[in-house]
């Protein structure tokens, strides 16, 4: 596992961002809900630019969505697929790299550093952003912004 384990507060612009969201274990409901915003990937390229994959997620109430951030406002939005104008904010933003399926125990790793720091949350979406594209990318070199929400 390869986490910087030394944050850096950043601030998330405001995305415009279209999800399939489900609501109960992130275990079971992480894969199905990326599994299911894949197969809308080719209509929502057809009208819309999409400019990166994220994950947000609430851990108390177990909302997660699987998502893009597209460059504007969507055109022909694929049935199934929300919206939302995400107005961003401040974020203690770690960093992985490495493959996906080491997420589950990093981002563990990131809430308890930031619970050890005492660092002040605000209730918002935490956010994974995969910074490069994992079919042209190999497994040990994928990075990932694991981003928790901060005053």
């Amino acid at each position: 596992m390869s986490l910087n384990e030394h944050p850096e507060v950043v601030t998330w612009p405001e995305t415009n961002y279209v999800f399939i969201e489900k609501v109960g274990s992130f275990l079971e409901n992480a894969p199905k809900a990326w599994q299911e915003a894949h197969r809308h990937v080719p209509a929502l390229k057809a009208n819309n630019n999409i400019t990166g994959y994220m994950a947000m997620y609430k851990m108390g109430p177990g909302v997660y969505r699987a998502g893009f951030s597209i460059a504007g406002t969507p055109v022909k939005l694929p049935e199934g697929l929300q919206y939302e104008k995400f107005k961003g904010g401040k974020y203690v933003r770690f960093e992985l790299t490495g493959p996906y399926d080491q997420l589950p125990r990093v981002t563990g790793r990131a809430w308890e550093i930031v619970g050890e720091k005492k660092l002040e949350l605000r209730d918002d979406f935490a956010i994974e952003n995969y910074v490069n594209d994992p079919s042209a990318t190999p497994a040990e070199q994928l990075i990932t912004h694991i981003l928790i929400p901060t005053v």
